[in-house]
């Protein structure tokens, strides 16, 4: 899904621009210029903190006032049938993707006590498991000891989960099964003294508070890692080396000040990189204060939320449903991720 804040700023920007070639142009959306963009309706709509239903509809593209004058175009050819796929293999593949759109679209599924209730297959559950963190680990991950060096083994496949305190569990899990030495690395954590809201009452936020606060998309105080694990960018480090939000890499050493990692996806793949930390500054609407957050601006990724896979593609996933999705498009994006039923 695309949202307001994608458009307004460029608009502004080619307005001015154009203007002054065509006086007409100013009121014109985009300056008069014809603007093609590219996105997926069936993502998940944007997180607004305690935002209402209103809000979170509010925030959407066609919500904007530039929504009347945009031409919507379908895409018609599914490429992921257009393989070399043949005879039933490709009629199974259709009949998983028709049932992935209609997951996206609500049109599966019964309401039960105000809960919408999707049937999943039985032959895609895991079933028999005493700890189900363990089974859904061995399960995704098979023979790890012997094959967790090989950036092949890791870069396909992932654990998806609805919440953070989840992914947070199954990661800790795998990390203890990496027999490689641990290093801890502890972030540094002050006030922001320049935001306009800095008060009496906010200096005595001591820095071991301020140590405990967790956001999504920050990393935590305490950030323990080992040679071998898959971690992500949660920041745009640098957008030519392939560095960006959302890129997986795998460490190959570890530093006090500098870690060395090789990356996992897109075209830079296998390329070494170094990584430093970053000073951070976080504003989250929970908190009535600003603090900046000095740490690597990574996360493990051996599992990783349903929202942040959005911008991956996965040939085996795993799905962790402790806690309900939300909506039936965080399930849509989940079982996306894959391009196969298997």
């Amino acid at each position: 899904m695309m949202h307001r804040y994608c458009f307004e700023p460029l608009d502004k920007s080619l307005r001015d621009i154009l203007r002054f070639r065509d006086a007409s142009n100013l009121d014109r959306p985009f300056g008069g210029k014809t603007i093609v963009r590219g996105g997926d309706f069936g993502k998940i709509l944007l997180v607004i903190p305690k935002g209402t239903r209103q809000d979170i509809v509010n925030a959407s593209l066609n919500s904007s006032y530039l929504w009347p004058h945009c031409q919507l175009l379908k895409l018609t050819k599914n490429i992921r049938l257009q393989g070399n796929e043949i005879g039933t293999h490709l009629d199974e593949l259709r009949v998983f993707l028709d049932w992935i759109l209609a997951i996206g679209d609500g049109m599966v599924g019964t309401s039960v006590d105000g809960y919408e209730k999707v049937q999943i297959p039985d032959d895609l559950l895991i079933k028999q498991s005493v700890d189900p963190i363990s089974a859904i680990v061995e399960s995704t991950y098979p023979d790890f000891n012997n094959r967790c060096s090989n950036i092949g083994y890791l870069q396909q496949r992932a654990i998806l989960a609805p919440t953070l305190d989840t992914v947070e569990s199954i990661n800790e899990c795998m990390i203890s099964l990496n027999e490689s030495s641990e290093k801890s690395y502890l972030s540094s954590d002050t006030i922001c003294n320049s935001d306009h809201t800095c008060s009496a009452l906010e200096h005595v936020h001591t820095p071991e508070f301020l140590n405990t606060i967790k956001c999504s998309g920050v990393p935590n105080h305490p950030l323990t890692l080992k040679v071998g694990i898959p971690v992500m960018l949660l920041r745009n480090i640098d957008q030519s080396a392939g560095l960006c939000n959302g890129t997986r890499l795998i460490i190959t050493k570890l530093g006090n000040q500098v870690i060395e990692a090789k990356v996992l996806s897109g075209q830079m793949a296998g390329q070494k990189v170094f990584i430093l930390k970053m000073t951070l500054t976080i504003s989250d609407a929970r908190i009535p204060f600003k603090f900046q957050r000095r740490q690597f601006s990574i996360v493990v990724s051996f599992a990783m939320t349903i929202n942040k896979s959005q911008v991956q593609s996965l040939s085996r996933v795993r799905l962790f449903l402790k806690k309900l999705v939300f909506t039936h498009i965080q399930l849509y994006a989940a079982l996306s991720r894959v391009t196969t039923r298997k």
